[in-house]
């Protein structure tokens, strides 16, 4: 199983800063070059540029009135999120749908009922599974 990950391209793990201004004020955000990716497909699927997404998720993450502590975190929650709800079929992978285009209440209403099942779940695995 680990060969998956190992034999990964260590690309994918190498951190990379990239500057951007979100209203005018010039910020920096630090990632690993696997969510550098994963934010330019978000981003294509919309027709927007990287920059111009995390200024979107920036903003309506403020509306929303998030804690936006480590914004960064965000960053890497939604692209995990987003390959997650490919994975399980709720957003389509093709690169030719937008995204903005989804059902979002009914896909986020889907995952957690499977978050809740799989939480169900890993409390009656016994205690030996969980440590092999």
């Amino acid at each position: 199983m680990c060969q998956l990950f190992i034999g990964a391209d260590s690309e994918l793990w190498v951190s990379q800063s990239k500057s951007l201004r979100i209203d005018g004020v010039a910020t920096s955000i630090r990632m690993e070059n696997f969510f550098w990716s994963t934010l330019e497909e978000i981003a294509y699927r919309d027709c927007m540029t990287v920059n111009q997404l995390i200024t979107k998720l920036y903003h309506e993450s403020i509306d929303a009135e998030h804690d936006l502590g480590n914004f960064t975190s965000f960053l890497r929650v939604c692209c995990a999120r987003y390959l997650a709800l490919i994975a399980a079929g709720d957003v389509s992978g093709s690169l030719d749908e937008e995204l903005g285009n989804v059902a979002a209440g009914d896909i986020l209403e889907r995952e957690k009922t499977r978050r809740q099942a799989m939480s169900l779940k890993m409390a009656n695995v016994p205690d030996q599974r969980k440590l092999n």
